[in-house]
């Protein structure tokens, strides 16, 4: 009787009496064609029309006899003349999907307003800490696993370093730097590593561990703290936040009576808040992000500068020495922080040169684990590389994006995987690139914010391959344009330069042998690892005597010790 009732009244009405879904597609083609899916996989029982810019005069004449139930848009900056269709004709039944392909119900509420702006839907619910009714709490896990490696002597001093990750594999920069470091750090100290894995300490066997084992006497890991608040929140950057772990301030406590460290030092900055006696600045994060503020002129751009710079710049002064990559660094830095110039060095026995091979293979090395990489792929691909594209029918792109890319480009992007195309071929982690860069006949490097020295332009150049790269790309190596290096910060002066290098194989030649031997005279590891083991036995040195277990090295006035912070 109520089904009857129902079709007589919607007669009258001249409609269908069953609510059919509509999807609008107003956004990119092939996200809306795979939101249209997921919807008619999410109501099975109904009937469904896909609504597209070419078809929209037509459907709307034919939609005028059904009530829409539901209506899917695809929310983006871009206005869309389907999504005010959507929101006409069916206010309260719209399903919005962002870029990332999740959805929300959209009402008059806080959680929608978020939704629209672009913050993904797991961090919408997110409270600061001083929020009484909050759904997540930060979590950060208690276990600590002890692994045991070479052998130690008496004769040598004990150093501990202290790492967000663990360096092996050598999936990016900042990897290689540390595990060749404290691999020439190994020859003269007997070292402890303290590390934090991206999951819980036990799930790698013992053997992945072996690389490290080899010359770390002992391996301590624990498992990175989840980090659950918003990122806007908190005075101190959010960066520092994920790695507070009471579980590894608790090892270094223990590992420092038990294992006797004479001298920590602190990779990265975000683990400044450890204390120790080194604090190695992999970038001056505050000139990173000062870049992108001048880049994006924006109140969250903002705020990341002046967080890092107020947190960054008190920091260093608790350390008795900080060590970065380039001149330019040291001087960003200041006369009032002692700073050792160790710049990032290149396996010079492992990569060695091969002849060029025909063909017009462009190479980017540049893991999505550190969003600046990102950057860089979106420059060339949206910017550059339409540029190029009809011009060299025949150029061909490589990426090695790191391990896991695409959790890494989900959380800084809008999208949830790179535009496909098939000239770009987009590799995981790649143990041994050298194949690669064997394959290549020039490498890019379109970094358009970047601090810091870039190990795979170091690589190329012991390759022996010629780089193209934005002055950011090469700050710091000591490379010349037009000698050693192609330096290019505009699109249209970055395709110029990869045009004019392709189509020029004698010109390519001689860059790439300039820039070969430079990193020979330059950038062995084994030199800067003798630079690295010099300024540790200066530090050592300016303590008193033969020193117990557990002493610290003196420190300027007014800083603290190294026992005492690492306790805080």
């Amino acid at each position: 009787m109520k089904q009857r009732l129902k079709r007589w009244i919607f007669a009258l009405l001249g409609k269908h009496p069953e609510a059919v879904v509509v999807t609008f597609a107003s956004g990119p083609p092939e996200l809306c064609l795979q939101m249209y899916g997921e919807v008619r996989a999410l109501v099975p029982d109904r009937r469904h029309f896909l609504a597209t810019p070419e078809n929209w005069p037509a459907l709307r004449r034919e939609l005028r006899r059904y009530r829409i139930g539901l209506a899917p848009v695809m929310l983006t900056g871009e206005p869309s003349a389907l999504r005010r269709a959507a929101f006409r004709l069916a206010p309260c039944k719209i399903l919005a999907y962002n870029s990332r392909l999740e959805r929300h119900h959209l009402r008059l509420d806080i959680a929608s307003y978020l939704f629209w702006r672009g913050v993904p839907l797991d961090r919408i619910w997110l409270r600061p800490r001083w929020w009484p009714w909050r759904r997540e709490r930060s979590t950060a896990p208690d276990a600590i696993r002890r692994v045991e490696g070479r052998p130690c002597s008496a004769a040598r001093r004990r150093i501990a370093v202290l790492s967000p990750y663990f360096p092996y594999p050598l999936a990016h920069g900042g990897a290689v730097r540390i595990y060749h470091l404290l691999r020439e750090l190994a020859r003269e100290f007997d070292l402890e590593l303290f590390a934090f894995t991206d999951g819980p300490v036990d799930r790698a066997p013992a053997s992945d561990l072996d690389p490290i084992r080899e010359f770390c006497a002992r391996i301590v890991l624990v498992e990175k703290p989840r980090y659950r608040e918003p990122r806007w929140s908190t005075l101190l950057p959010p960066e520092v936040h994920e790695f507070r772990s009471p579980a590894m301030r608790r090892a270094l406590a223990e590992e420092r009576r038990e294992f006797g460290f004479d001298l920590l030092q602190v990779e990265y900055t975000q683990l400044a808040e450890y204390g120790g006696d080194i604090l190695v600045e992999h970038d001056i994060t505050f000139d990173l992000f000062a870049q992108i503020l001048r880049r994006r002129r924006s109140l969250p751009a903002w705020w990341d500068w002046f967080r890092w710079r107020r947190f960054e710049t008190a920091a260093l002064r608790r350390y008795a020495r900080a060590v970065v990559m380039s001149k330019k660094d040291a001087e960003m830095l200041g006369p009032r922080v002692p700073a050792t110039v160790i710049e990032n060095g290149v396996d010079l026995a492992r990569f060695t040169p091969e002849p060029e091979r025909p063909g017009r293979r462009l190479l980017f090395i540049g893991s999505f684990r550190h969003f600046p990489n990102i950057e860089a792929y979106r420059f060339f691909t949206g910017e550059v590389w339409p540029l190029l594209r009809d011009a060299f029918p025949d150029l061909e792109l490589t990426v090695v994006c790191g391990a896991d890319p695409l959790t890494y480009w989900r959380a800084f992007t809008d999208t949830p995987e790179p535009a496909r195309d098939p000239r770009i071929r987009l590799l995981d982690f790649v143990a041994d690139v050298r194949p690669l860069y064997a394959e290549a006949n020039l490498v890019i490097v379109p970094t358009v914010v970047s601090a810091g020295t870039n190990v795979k332009v170091l690589e190329a150049m012991a390759m022996q391959r010629a780089v193209v790269s934005t002055t950011s790309g090469c700050a710091g190596l000591g490379l010349l344009h037009g000698h050693s290096v192609w330096i290019a910060d505009t699109p249209q002066a970055f395709a110029a330069g990869i045009a004019t290098l392709i189509n020029d194989p004698e010109r390519r030649a001689a860059l790439a042998e300039a820039a070969h031997a430079h990193a020979r005279r330059h950038f062995d590891w084994s030199a800067l690892g003798e630079k690295q083991r010099e300024m540790i036995r200066s530090l050592l040195g300016e303590s008193t005597g033969a020193r117990g277990a557990g002493a610290t090295i003196p420190r300027r006035s007014g800083s603290e010790p190294s026992k005492a912070t690492t306790q805080r």
